[in-house]
């Protein structure tokens, strides 16, 4: 390969990333010419899209084969791993641990099949992934077949070369051997391997990883048991078979169980579990090690050589897009390993196989599992998506502690990444960049406001100012301290970008904090200046009125009676303040305009209105009464809040709930002459889309003006 054919996917690569900072500056104008996401559907994407603790936001709210190998088209099971070796190195392995790794494994009745297979061609190619205890699975076959003398070999720099290793009458493992198609197996170095074990007398066992491509050669393909099963055959020989159920029972072993760990790791917990059927240990000290394990795994996997850097980013893609689909955990995975290569070694350009990766492999390496499910998309359901998790919910937080807190040579490259996260169009994609930045926060509040929160706010686009709302909304959630603070000195502070994320912020904590957020918003309010262009020509109100009401409309419809009492008092022509009455009128208004998806398109407002009546909560329905007077009664709302009552009585037409809880509405503000004009008038002229009048609007015409 020439020098320039070497140098060319690094300047590609640096290119491409040029061009992103390019396309990243270029944006930042255009971003602001892009509409606003309405408030009430960003609260939606942060709910269906956020991780599980983002559920006490809803508070208030009304709305691969396994257990197998593979050899050729037949799966088979050679057996049980009951302890995984330590970490082995070339030369003479012990006899004492060939033997007491016998005395643990259990073969299945497809072992003496692929036995056979060993004894007839001399040689058996292994094919699963690290810590699962294919080794140990490679020397119980050598040992079955009789030998005495057993010999770890070191992986040669040409393939050929391995026959000077071989000993006569001995079994031999080779572990993990590097095959790839820069480095592929040929079949007639496997011929010249077999006729010189058959010239010794001599048997090997070869274990590669499960993306080796092996092209035409067969392998045999090792899974390991369950660790029920490990857990069982270290236990048993000490306790007797009959104490088994009771441990099995224990919260603490149920808990391990549940999560997938390499086969030392059960080994050891099985030692603590024997001391506490022995007395000599608690239940503490036993759920402790599952929490210790959890930590140590996490550890190594960022700390040793194995997995490689590319694993690793994904690991840490997985820990933000944990419980979401698969594919995009992976995709976004290749471009936080672009950004960790180029501190690692900037002078590499980094490699990215394109289809040499293996789904079950990489789950299976992050102690992960996967099931098909239906996904929530902002374009309706998508089913049949595959769904990734790690089976140890602790997984994610501890990794994301691990590589922010112990791994700060990390942090430009995550940071960056994260950034690009909140720009992509992909709800999902924007919402876990956001959540990952509360966790961070929630591990240092500085670093993640000075590399994160802080840039998103003080960009200047609204996307930029979500994310950033999102993740100190999140962050509260996690009671991470001085954010109330944070947020109420942004929401009264003169910086537009900063004022509108705390604004945005506030109103998404509603459901949890709606006194403190109610009480922000208002003192906000009060100390705004006099805004010009308040009242344009058009009469459209300012940004300023609209991120206020943005923010209001969120906490009246995620926790209604209570702001609705407040913000009622706004309306009171005796009250001593009225500066928030515009921006309480247009909130009101915008929450008429929402309805509620998963209930036919029922409007949220008036359904409040029939749940309060049919409740006889006649405060309620006054105060909401009470808006609507006022919207009928404002200059710049009459037209637009008339056109809202027409969708309502053609949502009559097909609800009868909504029908119901119209009419006694409708009677209400027809009281005032005015309205009542308005309201006939509106219920004679009601048509849909075909033309044909309204059913729903001659029934309640009838009501409210009888022959």
């Amino acid at each position: 390969m020439s020098q320039s054919e070497a140098a060319a996917p690094a300047k590609q690569a640096d290119e491409t990333a040029q061009d992103g900072e390019r396309k990243e500056q270029g944006e930042s104008a255009e971003d602001q010419e892009q509409p606003r996401q309405k408030a009430w559907a960003a609260r939606r994407d942060l709910i269906a899209h956020g991780p599980e603790f983002i559920s006490t936001l809803v508070g208030g709210d009304q709305f691969g084969q396994s257990g197998g190998s593979h050899y050729g088209d037949t799966i088979v099971h050679i057996g049980g791993d009951r302890a995984e070796a330590s970490v082995a190195t070339p030369g003479p392995v012990p006899g004492e641990e060939v033997e007491r790794l016998a005395g643990a494994f259990q073969e299945a009745e497809d072992f003496d099949e692929v036995l056979t297979r060993l004894k007839a061609e001399r040689f058996l190619i292994l094919s699963g992934g690290r810590e699962t205890g294919r080794r140990t699975a490679a020397l119980m076959l050598l040992h079955r077949l009789g030998l005495d003398r057993f010999f770890e070999l070191e992986p040669p720099t040409a393939f050929p070369a391995l026959s000077g290793q071989l000993d006569t009458g001995a079994g031999h493992v080779l572990c993990d051997l590097t095959v790839s198609r820069n480095r592929p197996l040929r079949q007639p170095h496997l011929l010249a391997l077999r006729r010189e074990l058959e010239r010794r007398g001599a048997y090997l066992v070869i274990t590669v990883e499960p993306s080796a491509a092996l092209g035409d050669i067969s392998s045999v393909r090792w899974d390991p048991p369950s660790a029920e099963d490990i857990l069982h055959a270290h236990v048993t020989p000490v306790t007797g078979k009959s104490a088994w159920p009771h441990l099995r029972e224990r919260a603490a072993v149920k808990e391990f169980l549940a999560q997938q760990h390499p086969p030392r790791q059960i080994e050891r917990f099985a030692k603590e579990v024997v001391a506490l059927h022995l007395g000599q240990s608690d239940e503490r000290r036993l759920a402790a090690y599952g929490a210790a394990a959890v930590r140590g795994q996490v550890s190594r996997w960022l700390m040793e050589a194995e997995p490689i850097l590319r694993e690793k980013a994904f690991l840490i893609s997985l820990a933000v897009f944990d419980k979401a689909p698969y594919a995009v955990a992976a995709e976004v995975g290749d471009g936080l390993f672009v950004r960790l290569q180029k501190i690692e070694d900037p002078d590499v350009a980094p490699l990215i196989p394109v289809f040499g990766t293996s789904r079950e492999e990489r789950l299976r390496l992050a102690h992960a599992t996967g099931h098909v499910a239906t996904e929530v998309t902002e374009h309706g359901p998508v089913i049949g998506t595959f769904f990734a998790e790690f089976r140890d919910e602790r997984t994610s937080r501890l990794l994301l502690e691990e590589v922010w807190n112990r791994h700060p040579s990390s942090r430009p490259a995550v940071a960056e990444w994260l950034r690009k996260l909140a720009e992509d169009r992909r709800p999902l994609v924007r919402t876990r960049a956001a959540s990952a930045a509360a966790q961070l926060a929630q591990f240092d509040l500085s670093s993640a406001l000075a590399h994160l929160i802080e840039p998103w706010a003080d960009a200047r686009n609204s996307h930029s100012w979500l994310a950033a709302a999102n993740a100190l909304t999140m962050a509260q959630l996690l009671k991470v301290p001085t954010v109330l603070r944070i947020l109420h000195e942004w929401c009264t502070g003169e910086v537009e970008s900063r004022r509108w994320t705390a604004i945005r912020a506030f109103g998404l904590l509603g459901p949890v904090h709606h006194e403190e957020a109610l009480e922000a918003l208002l003192d906000a309010v009060r100390r705004q200046p006099p805004d010009d262009d308040a009242e344009t020509d058009d009469d459209k109100p300012s940004e300023a009125t609209k991120q206020f009401a943005d923010a209001l409309e969120l906490l009246l419809l995620a926790v209604k009676n209570p702001v609705l009492a407040q913000l009622a008092r706004q309306l009171d022509p005796d009250h001593a303040d009225r500066t928030a009455r515009p921006y309480a009128l247009l909130a009101f208004f915008q929450a008429c305009t929402q309805s509620k998806e998963e209930d036919s398109g029922r409007p949220i407002v008036l359904d409040w209105y029939g749940e309060a009546l049919a409740a006889g909560n006649s405060t309620v329905t006054r105060h909401l009464a009470q808006f609507w007077d006022a919207l009928l009664a404002d200059r710049t709302h009459t037209a637009p809040a008339l056109a809202v009552l027409r969708g309502w009585v053609r949502a009559a037409d097909t609800d009868p709930a909504s029908e119901r809880a119209l009419l006694p509405l409708l009677y209400e503000l027809a009281e005032a002459s005015v309205n009542h004009r308005r309201i006939t008038h509106l219920l004679r002229t009601v048509r849909d889309s075909g033309g044909v009048p309204s059913p729903a609007a001659d029934r309640l015409l009838k009501h409210l003006s009888p022959a």
